[in-house]
């Protein structure tokens, strides 16, 4: 896998951020679900780099014990972390818009497939 730019690198994170704050609105994912895939296939980081850095993104209000045990691993990468978060806030405010806006069977079918790609993705992917 090429390496990104440096600035192409902030432009997956910021655009990783915005989609997985949409879904976050959308259907109550994104961290773990979108964020996590996205660094692994993305930008080639381990898992454990990848859940290290959701996780730290997620710090103060619910993780700050799981990323202080990733981050005594050295699975965090606090830049990456930053980068996603200054637009998952606004991608899950637009997000939650949408899934307001939509009826309760359609927001269902748009999270089990959200669910199911990434399940295939996750199982049988590269």
């Amino acid at each position: 896998m090429k390496k990104a730019s440096n600035m192409q690198e902030i432009l997956i994170l910021l655009g990783v951020g915005l989609v997985a704050g949409v879904f976050s609105g959308l259907v109550g994912i994104g961290g773990g679900l979108i964020i996590v895939p996205a660094l692994v296939y993305f930008l080639g980081f381990t898992q454990h780099a990848a859940q290290g850095s959701t996780l730290f993104m997620f710090l103060f209000p619910i993780g700050i014990l799981g990323v202080f045990n990733y981050w005594q691993a050295g699975h965090v990468d606090w830049k990456t972390a930053l980068i996603i978060a200054s637009t998952f806030i606004i991608g899950a405010f637009f997000g939650s818009k949408i899934a307001i806006s939509l009826d309760k069977q359609t927001v269902q079918r748009i999270f089990g497939v959200v669910m199911l790609l990434l399940s295939i993705k996750m199982i049988w992917g590269k």
